[in-house]
């Protein structure tokens, strides 16, 4: 036990023999010490190269110093390891007072089925609070995105139609032409209620062929040359109420049909009949409630169908009900109701106002006020069969009179997707539609004649580099009837088949 004493008890003046016979030791135990404090290695470094330093100048005495001289050394090797010693103990200290300044981290925030992130306190800590304003590692303010999209394609129809027009198309509307689909520039930023931020707002600006689709038609437009080039803008406030309500004011897409307005967040690169018949966008109010993480609730109270201003003086308004049975279902049921039938005349190409006012309002009223109703009953649902295999099916029925009592038009039917990904870049994907027409006397819902129309879309995707899209599609149109153009005028075919080649650019800024 004696003997452990003295290998674990060291004299000072054995420490000092022993330093002296290995001087590497100790420079190595500093710099391992260094490494675990990243501010204070230069001082660790600076001392183990003075020690460094005194022990060459001690080893290159003479072996034939007296003890006199040894005992010089000894003392200031001792005290250099009471410096060095001094040093560490500074150290320490720094090192515990980092380590307990250390924030902690933050909760991750739950998400509800409508994508609005949320957690379970309603109030916002100070910690919280202290996020607001701040800016992302590109610069921009926390939560402000910027997305750019540029889609461009070339169809042929193989009936060589008049005009190059390709019937019924919402977005690939001519044939034989190159043709730009849509630029868009989206600006956004999103509520976040866990860093103290219960506003938001998006603009959406677009321009090309689609606009004409979407929001340039005087069909249901009073002033269609206002908004033309403004798909989306609305602001966004989540009221603590419950788990949170979120409220839109403004401008904003449709959630009827499966299909939406980008290309490259769909299946196909056309749309189906339903996706350009049913209403792609509103102007007005919508609220959406999450009653749990699986069933969400929305209301809208809107100017009416693609109606930015409204041309009567009736609001329309809609129920949807979102679902969420299993986390690789998702179910959506919407009907929509409003008086869609106009009450005064537009003004096209408005001049000089007539009145003291804006150009283009119209003082021509029509009378009987027509009071008829437009109802849809629209629901989709999509299956995450596998990581790789998608499928979906929308069903809808619409029904619409111009007048109370008059006849009703309608219109009913459905669609099927599927979408597999054959590779991490490449996917197939298909779309069969039917959709049944009724004319009524005083007017149509849709193509404006009474026919059963049938469509089958086969799209192969390849995501050519990150950010750009290509897409190869063959589509079959097809009626009970001749409706569609031909290269003759007045000589109408049953059928038109297209084959489309698309490419998708895009572009986030965060």
């Amino acid at each position: 036990m004696k003997e452990s004493s003295r290998v674990f008890r060291p004299t000072a003046i054995g420490l000092v023999q022993a330093f002296r016979r290995s001087a590497c030791v100790v420079p190595l135990f500093l710099g391992l010490l260094g490494c675990w404090s990243d501010g204070k290695a230069q001082a660790v470094a600076a001392a183990t190269q003075d020690a460094a330093r005194s022990e060459q100048s001690t080893n290159s005495g003479d072996d034939s110093t007296d003890r006199d001289d040894s005992t010089d050394r000894e003392r200031s090797l001792l005290l250099r390891i009471e410096q060095l010693e001094r040093r560490l103990s500074e150290i320490e200290r720094n090192m515990s007072g980092e380590a307990r300044s250390e924030p902690r981290p933050v909760e991750a925030p739950q998400t509800d089925t409508d994508g609005t992130s949320h957690t379970r306190k309603e109030r916002v800590s100070s910690a919280d609070a202290s996020n607001v304003g701040r800016t992302s590692s590109s610069g921009l303010p926390e939560g402000l995105k910027f997305d750019l999209t540029v889609d461009g394609y070339y169809g042929y129809n193989f009936n060589r139609p008049i005009g190059g027009i390709n019937l019924l198309r919402a977005y690939d509307v001519l044939s034989n032409s190159f043709s730009l689909n849509q630029a868009a520039l989206v600006i956004e930023r999103a509520p976040n209620v866990e860093k103290g931020r219960r506003f938001g707002m998006r603009v959406d600006l677009m321009f090309g062929q689609a606009t004409e689709t979407l929001q340039g038609s005087p069909n249901n437009e009073p002033r269609p040359q206002v908004y033309r080039h403004l798909w989306q803008a609305y602001g966004t406030y989540i009221f603590p109420v419950g788990k949170g309500l979120k409220v839109d004011f403004g401008k904003w897409a449709s959630s009827l049909s499966y299909e939406t307005n980008y290309t490259k967040d769909n299946f196909n690169y056309s749309r189906s009949f339903y996706s350009n018949f049913l209403p792609s966008y509103h102007f007005g109010l919508r609220a959406n409630y999450a009653l749990t993480e699986r069933l969400s609730l929305e209301y809208w109270l809107v100017n009416g169908a693609q109606q930015a201003e409204d041309f009567n003086g009736f609001k329309s308004q809609a129920l949807l009900i979102g679902y969420k049975p299993h986390k690789r279902i998702a179910s959506q049921f919407n009907y929509y109701v409003g008086r869609e039938q106009r009450d005064r005349r537009p003004l096209l190409n408005p001049g000089f106002p007539a009145v003291p006012t804006q150009p283009g309002l119209s003082l021509d009223v029509i009378r009987p006020v027509p009071d008829g109703r437009l109802h849809i009953f629209d629901t989709y649902h999509a299956f995450n069969v596998t990581d790789k295999l998608t499928l979906a099916l929308e069903a809808d029925y619409v029904i619409g009179r111009v007048f109370r009592h008059s006849p009703p038009a309608t219109v009913w039917g459905g669609v099927g997707y599927l979408r597999y990904q054959l590779t991490p870049k490449s996917a197939v994907a298909g779309r069969f539609e039917y959709l049944a027409e009724r004319v009524a006397a005083d007017g149509s819902l849709f193509s404006g004649a009474s026919q059963a129309l049938k469509e089958y879309t086969l799209t192969f995707d390849r995501q050519l580099a990150d950010g750009l899209l290509g897409r190869a599609e063959y589509r079959r149109d097809f009626s009970n009837r001749a409706f569609f153009f031909t290269e003759r005028p007045g000589l109408l075919k049953k059928e038109q088949n297209t084959l489309t080649l698309g490419l998708t650019w895009w572009l986030s800024i965060r």
